[in-house]
């Protein structure tokens, strides 16, 4: 690839990447923020819901973690689509789906309804976010892809720091006589159905087929891209089968698990164990929850693009998941200090979201088209899973121990061992032509 320097003074690959993130990166990272809401508000919502249900902290954590079991079903199918179909007519299928069945979690009843809509909205989600990381690959060269990655993924912190606020607003809504937590599960449904039927009609699936791009910039972008996928192709590809089964792939999925297990355990209880440490409302809780990713988006922001600026993948992947795991450990030696606790709570954030731009970026480093697609796939739905184990562990042992102590040191432990496996992948070379 070319150097960092050589890009800088090329004004045709200036004038593109611009033009292509101005058109694209503000919607993508819309549909994530609302993808992102949609996904964790059940965190803010339970801080009700379980008193008002009768739930115990071990129902709960199962019914929040069983959405990353439905998860998996269509992972890897929907990657490919993405891949070899339409990537904009798979994410509206899928924002539209899935916004329906966010809605109706507002309506349960029972533990089993809990359970079931939130599995089902997991296989509804399927396919989402790795569909967005291939269709990144389909307009931004290896160089670039740090970045993009990172501005995409930014939406994750700032969809927590809206949530926060937002959910605690609409706690307070009693209509129809209905609880709070009811309509903030209803209401955030909505955005996403109406994303679906927009991404119909604005996302293009390829440099080609876009008429917003000059001539110039359209033949340049779509010849770079031909020439990363030849260079690929050079290097002797894998096929499909032979990606799902190679070494640096289980290893990436088994980074993802484990990290992914500390994030979504974290994230979720994060209401709760804050509103066990500080005694304060269900409101105050949610505005004190969102400063840890206040802190998160720049230090994502800023790795993404030190990530892309150095070629370097592997050491900012490990420091980034390790910094969770210290951060956390040290969260449990301070007492009950929430000022404290509520910055190391921030670090362990900016930890969870600054590894992400580099880690994305390793698969495609030495795969491409449909097995980085099924790749893609792969590493996010079986990575996913670790999404239901981190919430319902955390739930489980604080119903053991009646504090949150052991399930924080579980957390502590995952990101730990996610970050020494990333120093055994081997394939995360920089990429040259």
């Amino acid at each position: 690839m070319a150097s960092v320097t050589a890009q800088s003074v090329n004004p045709i690959a200036e004038r593109t990447r611009r033009r292509v993130t101005r058109r694209l990166m503000p919607f993508l990272f819309l549909l994530y923020i609302v993808a992102y809401l949609d996904r964790v508000n059940v965190g803010f919502a339970g801080l009700d819901m379980t008193r008002e249900l009768g739930f115990s902290n071990e129902v709960f954590g199962f019914g929040a973690g069983i959405f990353f079991i439905g998860y998996v079903l269509l992972e890897i199918p929907g990657t490919i689509l993405v891949e070899l179909w339409s990537a904009r007519k798979w994410i509206a299928r899928i924002m539209i789906s899935w916004g329906l069945l966010a809605s109706l979690t507002g309506l349960i009843q029972t533990a089993h309804q809990f359970y079931w809509i939130r599995f089902l909205l997991g296989a509804a989600e399927a396919g989402f976010f790795p569909g967005i990381i291939v269709y990144l690959t389909h307009w931004y060269r290896y160089e670039d892809r740090g970045k993009a990655v990172a501005m995409f993924m930014a939406a994750i912190p700032i969809a927590n720091i809206i949530g926060a606020p937002l959910s605690g607003l609409l706690l307070k809504i009693h209509w129809l006589g209905l609880s709070g937590w009811r309509w903030l599960l209803i209401l955030e449904g909505v955005p996403a159905v109406i994303c679906g039927f927009v991404t119909i009609f604005y996302l293009t699936d390829w440099p080609k087929d876009a008429r917003w791009l000059p001539d110039d910039e359209r033949d340049w972008l779509t010849r770079e891209l031909e020439m990363e996928k030849q260079t690929k192709k050079a290097a002797k590809p894998l096929s499909v089968w032979q990606a799902l089964r190679n070494r640096d792939v289980v290893l990436l999925t088994l980074v993802y698990f484990f990290i992914v297990t500390a994030n979504y355990g974290f994230g979720l209880w994060l209401p709760k164990i804050l509103q066990k440490l500080s005694g304060l409302s269900s409101f105050q809780v949610t505005l004190i929850a969102a400063i840890p990713f206040l802190a998160a988006l720049p230090a994502m922001l800023l790795v993404g693009w030190h990530s892309d600026h150095t070629g370097e993948r592997r050491w900012h992947t490990a420091l980034s998941i390790f910094s969770v795991g210290l951060a956390l450990a040290a969260s449990q030696a301070v007492g009950g200090s929430v000022p404290l606790s509520i910055a190391l709570f921030s670090v362990a954030a900016m930890g969870l979201y600054s590894y992400l731009p580099g880690f994305w970026s390793m698969p495609t480093t030495f795969l491409s088209e449909a097995a980085a697609a099924a790749c893609i796939g792969l590493i996010n739905s079986f990575g996913n899973v670790g999404g239901f184990f981190g919430p319902y562990i955390v739930g489980y042992l604080s119903n053991k121990t009646g504090n949150y102590q052991a399930g924080v040191f579980y957390l502590v432990g995952s990101a730990m061992l996610s970050g020494l496996l990333v120093f055994l992948i081997r394939g995360t070379r920089r990429l040259t032509r």
